[in-house]
């Protein structure tokens, strides 16, 4: 197994009033040229689970920045502003600049590749994800975990090339997920989106009673085939 260092770490975001986000780094121990990627969160928050991601991600050669949404101010305050923008428009969020943020962070790292980054989230951070593969044109590739679409739909003509992952028995966000796909492979955008029959909500999480583990298997792989195609690491 490589060798891989993590630490917690702090994003100085754009809304300095509000101070700094949280976030845990995690990263091959040698290399050049990495390719990156930010992880966004469920509605628990930047959490061990989150944390075993951006591990795993560091194992397979990614700098990987889980960034903590929550983490600004009061965090019940927080949680709900962030939440709230999730379900109105995350294109409008603040959360967009803390994210633009992370992306300047992952760019300063040394050994990282600073045209190669991409976007991961789940459920809340799914869409968020969604959105932010909208908002910033330096992101290269995107996996979607049973996330909402944005408002518009339409404006994933924007998108960098999406992955998505969801549910058979999470029928609002598989409806998502059709959607998604059909919208925007009107645009000629790069998509594909798997349904995983027996799945629900959130699957993907190991620590989660909804966990199943050949639908996180599969996707998983997907991911890692997702961003070697899209974020490929330069000899």
């Amino acid at each position: 197994m490589p060798d891989t260092n993590a630490e917690p770490v702090k994003i100085e975001a754009t809304n300095i009033q509000a101070g700094p986000l949280q976030a845990y780094l995690a990263r091959p121990a040698q290399g050049e040229n990495l390719p990156a990627v930010i992880i966004i969160h469920e509605i628990f928050g930047l959490n061990d689970n989150m944390r075993d991601i951006a591990r795993r991600f560091a194992r397979e050669g990614y700098v990987a920045l889980a960034v903590d949404l929550f983490s600004h101010g009061n965090r019940a305050l927080c949680m709900l502003r962030v939440t709230f923008d999730m379900m109105k428009n995350p294109l409008r969020s603040l959360s967009m600049s803390d994210l633009d943020s992370s992306v300047k962070l992952l760019k300063s790292q040394p050994g990282v590749d600073p045209e190669q980054i991409g976007v991961i989230g789940f459920c809340m951070g799914g869409g968020y994800a969604l959105a932010f593969a909208i908002h910033n044109d330096e992101l290269r590739a995107a996996s979607i975990f049973y996330g909402r679409n944005p408002k518009p739909l339409e404006s994933v003509e924007r998108a960098c090339p999406v992955l998505g992952s969801y549910g058979e028995k999470d029928r609002y966000f598989a409806t998502q997920g059709r959607w998604l796909e059909k919208t925007m492979q009107k645009f000629g955008r790069p998509v594909d989106v798997k349904i995983y029959p027996g799945a629900t909500h959130s699957f993907f999480n190991d620590t989660g009673r909804l966990y199943h583990p050949e639908a996180a298997a599969d996707s998983w792989q997907r991911t890692l085939e997702w961003f070697r195609k899209y974020l490929p690491q330069k000899a």
